[in-house]
């Protein structure tokens, strides 16, 4: 069973989600971490968990992130964390138990393997996955929304994202 060391420098979890029905709005966390262990060649076998620090959202709007940290959506001082347990791996899909805001439900993403490679400035192995896909925020209960005098609604149901790591690889 091959040991992954995560390398938060060379990681990043993104976002996007539709504002006023017509442009996207980005940002990304700061502070998450993963642990994870399987084997290379046999993805199926891989198991673990990322975790979100919720209160490293950066859009970089200072009074938007402070909005987003409040109970109309994260609630980060009862819900600090978001959490992703991998259950299955299989033919470019990873599912497993999705922790936000107290609710967990099982959502199912596309996974990328990147590959191998070592790194000229540590000689470790390293290996890349990229994660992505949508959450639907309102099965989460971050409902916060405003009908617009134009139709449709201030903000979309599905919060896009997508989160790039690189482990050193120890066998």
């Amino acid at each position: 069973m091959t040991q992954f060391k995560f390398d938060p420098a060379h990681s990043n979890v993104e976002f996007s989600i539709k504002h006023l029905a017509i442009a996207n709005v980005k940002g990304r966390f700061n502070d998450f971490d993963a642990n994870i262990e399987g084997d290379l060649n046999d993805l199926s076998t891989l198991k673990g968990q990322f975790t979100i620090q919720i209160k490293s959202i950066d859009t970089p709007i200072k009074d938007r992130d402070n909005h987003l940290l409040s109970s109309d959506f994260f609630d980060a001082e009862q819900y600090p964390e978001m959490t992703f347990e991998i259950k299955e791996v299989s033919e470019g899909k990873v599912t497993g138990d999705v922790t936000l805001k107290g609710e967990t439900h099982e959502e199912t993403f596309d996974l990328h393997y990147e590959g191998i490679s070592k790194n000229p400035m540590n000689d470790a192995q390293t290996a890349g996955f990229v994660i992505n896909g949508a959450l639907d925020r309102d099965k989460y209960g971050i409902t916060f929304n405003q009908q617009l005098e134009t139709g449709g609604l201030l903000l979309g149901k599905n919060v896009q994202f997508e989160l790039s790591a690189e482990f050193e690889v120890k066998e």
